[in-house]
């Protein structure tokens, strides 16, 4: 089975302050169809800041108030996976992960363990930083980053980011009418990998510049990225299921 991660951020998941739960249950389809289709799926879920602040509304731009946001809203989160996926009697699970588990190759290994073991028996991997003690994941990376490590150490074949951006362009198409999707990407320029970074959302610490050093990181090391647009699925389905690129950016060496 080709195993693959798909990351879907926060402004995905998210809708006026609160979990976007018809988005949510969106994902939770195509991943079912994924498991249907010979793919083994880990998810690398954002909005558990965002599940928080529907029941405690903190201000997050204050860091400790993220943390507990997060605290309260990773529970909340798992549980609307759980219901979602349970309509299709498939099991989920719950993996948090601190940037320091890459460093060591005893915990990577261990957590691949973890993580084959869980996909052997269909539960879906749901993957999150531990959001309570890693202050620079709140602060720089959101989710682009851990998804890049984990689609390289926990062995996936590609990587698929949901965003609320179709594609890569060729320059910014919030500033440039004339800006143009790029199908296929080879390389990426050391200027754009250290732009400033630009979220489009209250809950969202990335942008693309997270999601280019992902992709960058991938590239690297001989993998692959998708990036596509996570409101409307099509273009992902079309990729993943019928083999057909007809939307999105994927990131691959030449």
């Amino acid at each position: 089975m080709e195993r693959i991660v798909i990351k879907v951020g926060s402004h995905v998941l998210t809708e006026n302050g609160a979990v976007a739960r018809v988005r949510l249950l969106r994902l939770v389809e195509l991943i079912v169809d994924l498991q249907k289709n010979g793919y083994e799926v880990i998810l690398v879920s954002s909005g558990a800041v965002a599940a928080g602040y529907s029941q405690l509304p903190l201000d997050k731009k204050i860091v400790a108030n993220r943390q507990a946001l997060a605290a309260i809203g990773q529970p909340l989160l798992l549980k609307m996976y759980q219901e979602k996926f349970g309509i299709f009697g498939i099991l989920c699970s719950q993996v948090l992960l601190s940037a320091d588990v890459f460093e060591y190759p005893g915990h990577i290994a261990h957590a691949k363990a973890a993580i084959d073991t869980l996909l052997e028996n269909k539960v879906v991997p749901i993957i999150n930083e531990n959001d309570t003690v890693s202050i620079e994941e709140l602060v720089f990376g959101d989710n682009d980053r851990l998804s890049a490590h984990v689609a390289h150490y926990f062995d996936a074949e590609l990587l698929v980011i949901l965003s609320d951006i179709n594609a890569y362009y060729d320059k910014d198409p919030h500033k440039f009418t004339d800006a143009k999707q790029r199908s296929i990407v080879h390389e990426i320029d050391e200027e754009e990998l250290q732009a400033e970074h630009s979220p489009n959302n209250a809950f969202a610490t990335g942008g693309i510049v997270t999601k280019l050093q992902a992709a960058d990181f991938l590239l690297k090391h001989n993998r692959k990225m998708f990036l596509a647009n996570g409101f409307d699925l099509t273009d992902v389905k079309s990729f993943l299921i019928q083999k057909v690129h007809q939307g999105g950016t994927l990131f691959v060496n030449g």
